[in-house]
């Protein structure tokens, strides 16, 4: 029915009015109430009966509010708009046609047809684009207490609760971009939203900050969060070390108690040796003096 009237009015005259809607697109806050700006010029001394407001959306034509016979006409407007449009009724007259959606949601963002009849008709679209702030970022990482320089680990950064989908940034504690090793993944919610988590995955190396840094397209803003991996962080335990410390002190007086042990028994096995040449040394000078006592004569 609305189509047919549509077509009806737009027969009737074929000069234009000049409707005027924003040339740039319009960035309205989900859950916040936006206005869609048309006005239209160049007619003047009409009645309010003689004026039609028709907005719908351009690409499936569907009824986002209709007003005509000095009243809204909200018969075949979309479901989905229900109870959430209005006019501005006493700026009618001044030629101002916009319109007020209540409650964004991420499904209103499109493109908004504003068409206007006054003796003549004229229309204009415009780009309606939601935008959601997204929750400060959360960094964390693994919490294993054995890590050790060298090893692998990932860092997680997580938001929620934004639209469109963020752009997500790594930077080391220099600013440098950290390109490699990074996953992003977006899951929106039922009515949209969504909710990013980035994973960077580093070789670990301590005193090392590494930034995640989070940015909404349409808003501009950037949320950032960081986390730093400190030496004391990978430090063994304190009972791995006494333990440590006690081994090696243990060896220490082993190796000590082992080479006392070797000393002495060199030592008495060089005494006893000594003796023993001795003992020879006695044995043949006492076999050689006999010898010389046999071989002198006896005097007569």
């Amino acid at each position: 029915m609305l189509a047919l009237l549509l077509c009806a009015l737009l027969a009737v005259h074929t000069d234009a009015l000049d409707v005027r809607v924003p040339e740039s697109p319009v960035v309205a806050l989900f859950g916040t109430d936006a206005v869609l700006n048309c006005s239209f010029s160049g007619v003047s001394n009409f009645n309010l009966s003689d004026l039609s407001v028709f907005w719908q959306l351009s690409d499936t034509k569907r009824t986002v509010h209709s007003y005509w016979q000095s009243r809204d006409q909200l018969t075949d407007q979309d479901d989905r708009f229900a109870n959430r449009t209005s006019l501005y009724p006493d700026q009618l007259m001044a030629g101002n046609t916009s319109l007020l959606l209540k409650k964004v949601r991420v499904a209103d963002e499109g493109s908004y047809s504003c068409f206007v009849r006054v003796q003549t008709h004229g229309s204009g679209a415009m780009l309606m684009q939601v935008a959601a702030p997204f929750s400060k970022p959360l960094v964390t990482w693994g919490s294993e207490s054995n890590l050790k320089p060298g090893d692998m680990v990932a860092l997680t950064c997580v938001a929620y609760g934004g639209y469109p989908e963020a752009e997500v940034l790594w930077q080391d504690g220099a600013g440098r971009n950290l390109t490699d090793n990074v996953t992003v993944s977006q899951v929106a919610n039922e009515e949209g939203l969504f909710s990013v988590k980035s994973i960077l995955t580093v070789i670990l190396e301590p005193n090392s900050t590494y930034n995640c840094r989070l940015t909404n397209p349409l808003l501009g803003e950037e949320g950032q969060a960081s986390v730093t991996i400190t030496a004391q962080g990978l430090v063994f335990p304190p009972l791995a070390l006494w333990l440590t410390v006690a081994l090696a002190v243990c060896l220490l007086a082993l190796l000590i108690a082992l080479a006392a042990v070797c000393r002495r028994k060199i030592k008495e096995s060089c005494e006893e040796m000594r003796a023993e040449e001795e003992a020879k040394e006695l044995e043949e000078a006492k076999e050689l003096e006999e010898a010389k006592s046999a071989a002198t004569p006896l005097k007569s």
